[in-house]
């Protein structure tokens, strides 16, 4: 496989061409906002169809944000039971030690996901704080059999990274069998994520660690559901969008590995649109 020819050819289609050869497994909206409200009614719907208190095994993501106050507003304004629901959080910020960041910490996974959507739920709901769970220093090692003995996954919902990580999977040999685990971010995760994340540019003091659950428990859902967006004025995932579409599987892109999977990934028009620059 020749990446970066398959890349250019990738980049030289059009919308419509890459619409017609991802069929099934793409949704384009016209934008970002209606990706959020999207992927806030896939959740809810999934949700109220699970309202007889069986269990219903999510993995949500931290990235995408924007759905969550759609989904709390639907949650509420539709009653929704939230007793049968375990949601298993993608990742969370570390420390070389293996010390999960505070969740007072600007970057923290957990407090972001407390200010926009745990925090907002009302005790009506029912949500068990128990079943709400991240990966951290106390859960890492004993996470992925958690998950196994409660059933697996019925469906991860998340967001792509720059080169293909979903969590914090990154390219790695032999990435789609790994499991739930302590990994050390590289160059272009924390370079990217550093631009998107209001801090001035600091890559320097920038999280370096993180928990991930492994690419094997998210291959291991019964669905899988991918939002990409650039998000900003950047085009930076234009061209992943294109190789977890269409591109050969291959460890270097993690995402690529969903191929053989029950699998759908929504954008937008700015993100499928093709790029100025061709390289």
């Amino acid at each position: 496989m020749n990446r970066k020819a398959e890349i250019r050819h990738l980049l030289s289609l059009s919308p419509e061409q890459i619409k017609a050869h991802a069929g099934k497994h793409l949704v384009v909206l016209p934008n970002i906002d209606q990706l959020h409200r999207r992927m806030a009614d896939d959740i809810a719907d999934e949700i109220k169809a699970h309202q007889d208190g069986n269990p219903l095994r999510l993995i949500l993501p931290v990235g995408p944000t924007g759905q969550y106050p759609y989904l709390v507003e639907r949650i509420v304004e539709e009653q929704l039971s939230l007793a049968g629901c375990w949601f298993y959080f993608m990742d969370e910020y570390c420390d070389e030690a293996g010390n999960a960041i505070p969740a007072s910490h600007p970057l923290s996974f957990r407090g972001i996901a407390h200010d926009l959507f745990l925090g907002q739920l009302p005790e009506s709901c029912n949500l068990r704080s128990e079943r709400v769970i991240f990966p951290d220093e106390n859960t890492v090692d004993s996470l992925s059999q958690t998950i196994n003995a409660q059933g697996g996954i019925d469906t991860c919902y998340g967001g792509i990274g720059i080169h293909g990580h979903v969590a914090f999977n990154e390219p790695e040999a032999g990435i789609s069998q790994l499991p739930t685990r302590k990994v050390r971010l590289n160059d272009f995760t924390v370079t990217i994520n550093a631009i998107r994340a209001n801090v001035g540019g600091n890559i320097e003091n920038f999280p370096r660690y993180a928990f991930t659950l492994g690419l094997k428990d998210i291959l291991d859902a019964r669905r899988i559901r991918l939002y990409c967006r650039n998000g900003i004025a950047l085009d930076w995932a234009n061209t992943i969008l294109r190789l977890a579409l269409l591109g050969e599987p291959g460890d270097d892109y993690p995402v690529t590995h969903i191929r053989d999977k029950d699998y759908v990934i929504v954008t937008d028009e700015d993100t499928l649109r093709s790029p100025t620059h061709f390289l």
